[in-house]
């Protein structure tokens, strides 16, 4: 990993994707959806400024948690130009999406309890399945596996 010296205003592209944990390619797609921005120098060389190490981690973060790239554009437009974004507009960034966040783990959870019920069971007409046959609506058609029959007919 190529560790740049602190004292560089500017990351190389091989830098700030050593650095940032992330492939070359995917600097290029950020800046393509206007995540983060580079300077181009007289021999047409990216030059990315200091600061967006910082974005890139949180973009990886964001995605890691499962932020759409259009909702992390969103937000780091809001952050201000001119220097790096301190700790304070993280946190409302992240305070944006916390509700967003607990709606999705409440969804897991109800996912995952509801899934416990049915895993093995193979019929999908279970009349208590919330997951794929919600108040036994495959039941009304006959008895069995009714997504998995094949009318042979």
């Amino acid at each position: 990993m190529t560790k740049p010296a602190w004292s560089h205003a500017e990351l190389t592209p091989k830098e700030l994707a050593d650095r940032g944990g992330v492939a070359i390619s995917a600097l290029h797609f950020y800046e393509r959806k206007g995540l983060i921005h580079s300077r181009r120098t007289s021999g047409n060389q990216r030059r990315y400024p200091r600061e967006m190490l910082r974005r890139v981690a949180f973009i990886r973060i964001s995605q890691r948690v499962g932020i759409p790239l259009a909702r992390i554009h969103a937000a780091l437009e809001t952050l201000p130009s001119g220097r790096a974004p301190n700790r304070e507009d993280w946190a409302k960034l992240s305070a944006l999406w916390r509700a967003d966040l607990d709606a999705r783990i409440d969804q897991l959870v109800r996912l995952r309890d509801d899934l416990s019920d049915c895993i093995g069971c193979g019929c999908l007409s279970l009349d208590r399945c919330a997951l794929s046959n919600p108040r036994d609506m495959l039941g009304q058609q006959g008895p069995g596996a009714r997504r998995l029959a094949v009318d042979l007919d």
